[in-house]
């Protein structure tokens, strides 16, 4: 009996100096994620055009002695960490982008790049995070480099170029990483990811079960009628009168048709082009727009109810129109049973009571098409300072992260990775 506690005590103690070992090593990379971020977020790069920051990161991860592969799906880095002991293959994802954006902020490191995106010119910001999230994953590259001897398995560093999406006409993202095989050789098992977020606050995690972010969708819809003088109305067929009555349409399917108690979902015309002159009833209309949903039946009852109603109204006031729907991300979902599986993880990381369930948010996130190809978990990480009562939003020039909030996004990924490969 006395050997076994004697083997229970110094099994404790070994455990006890691992995560000893773990948090020194999270203590002397901190500075280090605060430093890369700087760097990256006074260098940003747009969607497929990421060749800096690529580089960068590349040299740190084989600085490491990380096996790395450079060039997928464009811009994008991938690196390959075996532990010394075999079994399983976890997926870590960082979004490596910048935005069209010009920073407007007194940051000594803010970013004074300037492009010209799409005929405007603009400055160039990580006004989403991404700067952050590259840091971190480099971060856990560092640590989990130091500890191949807790790793059961692999782990494989995904740093995924264009998250925000690849220019007009150019393919990219999560789909192109996905079509070039990046969830294989050797294949991975589930991935994990995390996006910062300006209104949570630092050291807090949000996640949920289940569709955590919305599915996109992008819709372009023709409507054609008949041009006559303004003055002259029966002589014609008023396109923007159809496009109208189209628009009043949509809004019933969400607020008459779907059951909301079950998911959200969210119908927008963004744009509307038509006509030159105002006493002139113009020939077509252009209305442009986008989807929100969060569960697939939802999704495909929203996409046919669109369908029709576009073909029918312009039907019904003598015209014709044709509806064209794009998809620009799945839904993001969280498999219930990896959730569950690691809720412990991220509860033992942040403290249970700074893991808080969060609703679902209608904006959309790629990594949902890695979601459909293996099992995932995706949650917030604060970056608000705590005690703040306004937070800039994602994707505007005043958007500011809290840069102490990464260091649990370091600690988190981390143990997300030693613990998915110990289970069994």
């Amino acid at each position: 009996m006395k050997y076994f506690f004697l083997i229970i005590c110094l099994l404790g103690n070994t455990l006890l100096n691992a995560q000893t070992d773990l948090e020194t090593d999270f203590k002397d990379v901190e500075s280090k994620v605060i430093e890369w971020r700087r760097h990256f977020h006074e260098h940003p790069e747009l969607s497929n055009r990421e060749f800096k920051t690529a580089e960068k990161i590349a040299e740190h991860l084989r600085s490491l002695g990380i096996e790395v592969q450079t060039g997928v799906a464009k811009t994008g880095v991938v690196g390959l960490l075996k532990g010394n002991h075999p079994g399983k293959v976890v997926a870590l994802r960082a979004d490596i982008d910048a935005l069209p954006v010009t920073e407007r902020n007194d940051l000594p490191f803010r970013s004074k790049v300037e492009t010209e995106f799409m005929g405007t010119k603009t400055g160039v910001m990580h006004a989403c995070g991404h700067d952050t999230h590259i840091a971190i994953l480099m971060g856990v590259a560092e640590v989990l480099s130091k500890h191949k001897d807790k790793i059961n398995g692999t782990v494989k560093f995904i740093f995924q170029p264009a998250e925000e999406g690849p220019p007009p006409g150019e393919e990219g993202g999560a789909k192109l990483m996905i079509k070039e095989g990046v969830l294989e050789n050797p294949k991975v098992d589930a991935i994990f990811g995390l996006h910062i977020n300006s209104a949570t606050p630092v050291g807090t995690i949000k996640y949920k079960s289940g569709g955590i972010m919305a599915a996109v969708e992008r819709f372009v819809i023709e409507v054609k009628g008949k041009q006559s003088h303004g003055s002259q109305p029966w002589l014609g067929v008023d396109p923007i009168l159809i496009s109208a009555k189209i628009i009043d349409g949509f809004q019933s399917i969400v607020s008459r048709e779907l059951d909301l108690t079950k998911e959200a979902a969210v119908i927008t015309v963004g744009k509307i082009t038509s006509g030159v002159r105002f006493n002139i009833i113009p020939e077509s209309t252009e209305l442009i727009g986008t989807v929100r949903s969060l569960d697939p039946d939802m999704k495909a009852k929203i996409i046919k109810r669109m369908t029709e109603m576009t073909e029918t109204i312009a039907k019904a006031y003598g015209g014709e129109a044709t509806i064209v729907f794009e998809n620009f991300t799945s839904i993001t979902y969280n498999d219930p049973d990896l959730t569950a599986a690691m809720l412990p993880t991220l509860q033992k990381t942040a403290g249970n009571d700074n893991v808080v369930i969060t609703k679902a948010v209608t904006g959309g996130e790629d990594f949902s098409y890695f979601q459909e190809a293996v099992p995932g978990l995706y949650f917030f990480l604060g970056g608000m300072t705590p005690g703040n009562t306004e937070a800039f939003p994602h994707h505007t020039p005043d958007f500011i992260i809290d840069e102490s909030g990464m260091l649990l996004g370091v600690k988190t990924m981390t143990q997300l990775a030693i613990d998915y490969l110990d289970l069994d």
